[in-house]
């Protein structure tokens, strides 16, 4: 366990970047020197956006005595716009999963940067997309570093989706 500053309370006065015993991904330090807790949420993990991630499960248990990495297979739920679809595939990763599953709806995310930092109890996952035309950092946290890591994705998906 990593030692970090307690877990901020809104109206928290102290930046973004002191919850943090790590410094932050290289490109993200400015803003995280400069902003509070919810200031950095507000910008990197908007919670409004035309893409939701409802249920997002892995449907398989791993078979004993398989070596190595196996592809496994999920199922989510997504929402974009108004639209609600269950997808499922076969990745690697839930990470891997999820940015399959938006690419087959038509949804481009690239991760380009992965960054997971803990924070009081909480994991805190940096992610640096590109869609081909724009590139921007977006941020997850969770006390589930998968969570963490999913809702990353879809906080730049979202953010990616409104930069055009």
């Amino acid at each position: 366990m990593y030692p970090t500053s307690p877990a901020p309370q809104s109206g928290d006065p102290m930046p973004f970047s002191a919850h943090f015993t790590t410094p932050l991904p290289r490109d993200l330090r400015e803003a995280g020197a400069a902003t509070s807790w919810e200031q950095f949420l507000g910008e990197y993990a908007p919670s409004a956006g035309p893409l939701r991630l409802g249920q997002f499960t892995c449907t398989e248990e791993r078979a004993r005595g398989r070596l190595g990495p196996q592809a496994r297979t999920y199922r989510a739920t997504l929402a974009i716009g108004d639209t609600i679809e269950t997808s499922t595939t076969a990745a690697s990763g839930p990470v891997a999963a999820l940015t399959a599953m938006l690419h087959d709806c038509g949804v481009s995310v690239e991760t380009t940067s992965f960054h997971q930092l803990p924070t009081d109890g909480q994991t805190a996952t940096f992610i640096e997309g590109c869609d081909g035309l724009h590139r921007c950092w977006a941020v997850g946290v969770s006390e589930d570093p998968v969570q963490s890591a999913l809702s990353a994705v879809i906080a730049c998906a979202n953010r990616l989706m409104t930069a055009a």
